[in-house]
């Protein structure tokens, strides 16, 4: 039986927006993928990637749950393959007002699949890129991890958590040619803010970024080793220099119009 030749990259959250689009990067650029979501658009995904040269694997999984990232990853490792990418990008939003709307098990399933589950492959996989000496690794964080989210604060912490984590981790590995990067996006054309019950804000009602140009972007950060980019417009580079400036009282100020409920009746939107 002949050895494959193609690397290998593994992208959770790849039936739609950014984690699919970020597998068409990987299947256009030589990668053979194992693609993971929840939802059974990822059978349609996995056949379109199929048909870019890639061979693909799909694994329909719930990694908010612990079984269910074991299960990936030995989905992920019975071939007997190493992993030569991968892309950290599934999670989920949850829009509202935290004490007096929104649903905690909701919150706490955000904070399963966003933090917990990221965690969980991370410290699945990176060993193995470790001892061989060579991996990259992509979070999928979000420019609004750059400051307090008010009316979805739990998944601002989250993708807080993501982009430190990333950072972290990244310095840690620096001499054992493991990569460590973030993507940050902004506002982007997905079936987030629909899911996350944010239809009627200013940041959902407002300009969004293609995902495809993200990815690409997200994609060419991460070969480049680079430790983040902000992708998309010029206006997330800028509010992720602002969250980096002012006071965290400001942020959340400056930020609290954005994902507010109900405020989505003008205005351009800053954040994803």
């Amino acid at each position: 039986m002949d050895t494959p030749t193609r690397p290998l990259a593994v992208v959770t959250g790849a039936s739609s927006g950014i984690g699919y689009e970020l597998a068409r990067q990987f299947a256009q650029h030589g990668f053979d993928l194992v693609v993971a979501a929840e939802d059974e658009g990822l059978i349609p995904a996995a056949r379109s990637l199929e048909e870019l040269g890639a061979a693909v694997s799909s694994v329909r999984v719930d990694l908010a749950h612990h079984d269910g990232v074991e299960e990936l990853h030995t989905r992920i490792t019975a071939p007997g393959r190493p992993v030569d990418a991968i892309a950290i990008n599934a999670g989920v939003g949850v829009g509202g007002d935290f004490a007096r709307e929104t649903d905690l098990d909701a919150e706490l399933k955000l904070i399963k699949l966003n933090v917990i589950s990221s965690v969980h492959l991370a410290k699945r996989v990176l060993p193995d890129m470790v001892k061989r000496g060579e991996g990259r690794v992509l979070f999928t964080s979000s420019i609004a991890g750059t400051m307090p989210g008010p009316f979805h604060a739990v998944y601002a912490a989250s993708k807080a958590f993501l982009y430190s984590f990333s950072e972290a981790i990244r310095e840690e590995l620096k001499d054992t040619g493991v990569t460590v990067t973030a993507l940050l996006p902004g506002p982007t054309d997905t079936d987030f803010f629909r899911r996350a019950g944010m239809e009627d804000t200013k940041v959902a009602t407002g300009k969004k970024d293609d995902p495809a140009e993200v990815a690409r972007q997200g994609f060419e950060a991460l070969m480049s080793g680079d430790d983040h980019v902000v992708a998309g417009s010029k206006k997330n580079v800028l509010q992720s220099v602002a969250g980096k400036l002012a006071p965290e009282a400001a942020q959340a100020k400056m930020a609290r119009p954005m994902a507010e409920p109900g405020g989505g009746r003008d205005g351009d939107s800053e954040e994803r």
